[in-house]
């Protein structure tokens, strides 16, 4: 039987309880009080049962590399929500991309200039080389990637790569 939702607002923090209600439905963390969003073992079950609920838990715990992990596992465009440090970290970022390539979007600026990252963005989404650092929208190869996912992509490359006739030869 499903916990009621009044019955979760008045237990909300209640350890006990608001663990056996994430495990049932990970969002309904986002009902729980600001000490239970940032219990480790409280968002962790959540996580399992819906990435999604890392919207929910708190800034601290946003913070944390295995959270973070875990929320990306199945629900790789929860990225958004990890702390700014989190968004420079290139193991977590190039798994978000390669499920999700608009993952690149929330990537550092180091990261739109690391060609694994955006390599690994624009094969799942080329169109997302738009996010890409110039250096890497003038990449020749990352470019091909791009534009073989997604012939838009041309339009976000350099003007010097456009002018180029291997690259021209993808968007006929």
């Amino acid at each position: 039987m499903e916990i009621d939702l009044e019955e979760i607002k008045n237990n909300n923090n209640n350890l006990e309880f608001m663990l056996k209600a994430v495990k049932e439905k990970g969002k309904n963390l986002e009902l729980a009080s600001e000490e239970i969003k940032n219990n480790k073992e409280v968002v962790i079950e959540a996580l399992k049962q819906d990435g999604e609920s890392l919207e929910f838990a708190s800034d601290k715990l946003k913070g944390d590399k295995y959270i973070i992990d875990l929320a990306i596992e199945t629900a790789p465009w929860t990225i958004c929500y990890a702390s700014e440090k989190l968004r420079n970290d290139k193991e977590l970022m190039l798994k978000s991309c390669e499920k999700y390539g608009q993952a690149l979007y929330y990537a550092s600026e180091d990261l739109r200039d690391d060609y694994d990252t955006v390599k690994a963005a624009v094969a799942n989404k080329g169109i997302i080389i738009k996010y890409a650092s110039y250096n890497l929208r003038n990449n020749k190869e990352i470019a091909e990637i791009a534009i073989k996912q997604d012939k838009r992509a041309y339009n976000f490359i350099t003007e010097e790569l456009q002018q180029d006739e291997e690259i021209k030869k993808l968007i006929e």
